[in-house]
């Protein structure tokens, strides 16, 4: 069992050498996510992964996110393989990196809260990469949501989830919501649950992600100020369908996302 570690008080002398060339370095990387939204998404945005071949597209998402994650400081490190084709990814949530973490391994299309769609850059950058926004508290919008990832999955894209239903703190892992699994079970694909986990010196970090009352320009410049850490992508075993039983899916990755996360990677 790996060692549960909350990162230590941010007295780092090199943090602000850190700032001094993540900074132009992500400047830099934005206008390249502007240029790929612009020039490569808008034309070929819709294509999809067959017979577990990889398109452009999708190689360009990986390494944009890629690299956004090693200007962080993260150096993102797969475990196990991705479904291929199109398949539901459901995810442990801790921060907004999630999603590139996810992105650097696999392209899919995500769900995500409809603030992000209002965010000057981000949410262009995030509709451009076929995110799905969702109101929270609103059953008129999760009907919606759900019809447009049944709609997706059977074009033969990915789709990827954060069931936790927002992002915890303190390494806890809350309740999967299991109505967002029917959408798999609709559109006839696997459900593949991911263990995303930071950690330093083999150590997991459970604080890496959101603290608690932090917001997200806080936890954005933490971050991009931070030492060097792993970010591992478990990607884990399928779990079984269940047309009667969907609580019962989501009760089911949860239980490996927890293993993942607790278990010392090889």
């Amino acid at each position: 069992m790996s060692i549960e570690a909350v990162s230590p008080p941010d007295r780092d002398l090199l943090r602000p050498l850190r700032y001094l060339w993540r900074v132009p370095w992500l400047l830099v990387h934005i206008v390249l996510g502007i240029m790929l939204c612009g020039f490569v998404l808008t034309w070929n945005r819709h294509v999809v992964m067959k017979n577990g071949r990889e398109p452009f597209t999708h190689r360009m998402i990986r390494a944009w996110s890629t690299g956004l994650m090693r200007i962080f400081g993260l150096r993102s490190v797969r475990i196990g393989q991705p479904l291929p084709d199109a398949a539901l990814f459901v995810a442990n949530h801790t921060s907004w990196i999630d999603i590139e973490l996810l992105h650097s391994q696999r392209a899919a299309c995500f769900v995500a809260k409809a603030e992000i769609a209002s965010w000057p850059l981000v949410g262009w950058l995030a509709a451009s990469g076929g995110t799905i926004f969702h109101r929270r508290g609103s059953n008129h919008s999760l009907a919606a949501v759900m019809q447009v990832m049944v709609e997706r999955l059977r074009e033969g894209r990915s789709v990827a989830v954060f069931p936790e239903g927002g992002t915890g703190h303190d390494g806890v892992l809350k309740v999967f919501h299991a109505r967002i699994f029917q959408a798999a079970l609709d559109a006839q694909v696997p459900v593949q649950p991911v263990a995303l986990r930071f950690a330093r010196d083999g150590k997991r970090l459970i604080d890496a992600g959101f603290r608690q009352h932090e917001n997200f320009m806080q936890n954005f410049l933490r971050m991009l100020g931070g030492a060097p850490m792993d970010a591992e992508v478990h990607f884990l075993e399928p779990v079984p369908t269940h047309a009667d039983g969907r609580r019962r899916m989501a009760d089911l990755a949860r239980e490996r996302i927890a293993a993942a996360l607790e278990d010392k990677p090889a």
